[in-house]
């Protein structure tokens, strides 16, 4: 099948969602929905921030079961695993204030649900970090060559088993550093000691950056991946030389809450992030094969 409808970062938005797929035109089918000749493709991040985390999970699951959908990992659904998953030194995502705002709403949502929660954090681990074909890659935030070949050597096609989340307490193994670059994106340090304050409020000395674009002949601003901020228009910075280039076939990704109409940030590389939790769009790309994306296969809710 080339046939996919890659949608991106739902963040508990279920009504939103449903809405989609229908204007996709998918069909009510059990607790999920079916396409009479098309398969959805979500990119991760079901959980957290939205009202209805309990009821994505429950639809993007359904729709896997029934083979009428494929998911992947997000970075939330990674950290609720590893906020989750205790080791001899502590847990694998500190149980901070911060961390633990970020995965309220989903928590609350699932209160007096235990057994609930604890059943969709072992969905989660069945998910793959990255996905292959011959026509198109999927991964939730960065195809970074390096880290999918660290990936594919040592899990079974990006699922992490329970061994691999015990060498992530390692913050300095090759499996840490592909998961985080694969989950959350290559990011590269703001000069001069200056930081600015993300989303969550949060601040922030690094800059999450546009892993396609060469960092050999593009400016640290034109590699921001966050347009406001006030950087150097000098090249590249501290980042290894590995970029996503024009010639490969197309990626589809989300995370990077992008603002504005959705749009194709180059012919072969499709970001679906467009801030649904941030009063954006929930957005989707009809994908057929065709190796020069158009901005005319975005929809929208």
């Amino acid at each position: 099948m080339t046939d996919f409808d890659f949608i991106g970062d739902i963040h508990g938005y279920a009504d939103k969602l449903e809405e989609l797929l229908v204007k996709l035109g998918y069909s009510r089918k059990g607790n999920g929905f079916k396409h009479i000749n098309r398969k959805a493709f979500f990119v991760g991040d079901y959980i957290d921030r939205g009202p209805k985390s309990p009821r994505v999970i429950e639809i993007v699951r359904a729709m896997v079961d029934a083979d009428n959908a494929i998911a992947l990992c997000g970075n939330h659904e990674h950290n609720a695993i590893c906020f989750k998953t205790k080791t001899s030194n502590g847990y694998l995502r500190e149980h901070s204030i911060k961390n633990f705002n970020q995965h309220s709403d989903t928590l609350k949502q699932f209160h007096g649900k235990q057994s609930l929660y604890n059943d969709a954090i072992a969905w989660f681990k069945t998910l793959p970090l990255y996905y292959e074909t011959d026509t198109f890659n999927a991964v939730h935030a960065a195809y970074d060559a390096q880290s999918i070949s660290n990936l594919k050597s040592v899990t079974n096609n990006g699922i992490l088993s329970n061994e691999h989340y015990k060498t992530l307490a390692d913050k300095k193994s090759k499996l840490f550093e592909a998961v985080e670059i694969t989950c959350k994106g290559k990011e590269i340090e703001i000069p001069d000691g200056k930081f600015f304050f993300d989303k969550d409020g949060s601040k922030r000395f690094n800059v999450r950056i546009k892993w396609w674009l060469n960092p050999n002949i593009s400016t640290m601003k034109e590699l921001s991946i966050v347009e406001d901020l006030c950087l150097p228009k000098t090249k590249g910075g501290n980042i290894d030389n590995q970029f996503y280039d024009e010639n490969q076939k197309p990626v589809f990704f989300g995370h990077y809450w992008l603002q504005g109409e959705p749009n194709i940030y180059r012919h072969n590389i499709c970001c679906l992030d467009y801030s649904i939790a941030n009063s954006g769009y929930l957005t989707a790309y009809r994908f057929s094969g065709e190796p020069i994306l158009e901005k005319k296969n975005l929809v929208y809710v």
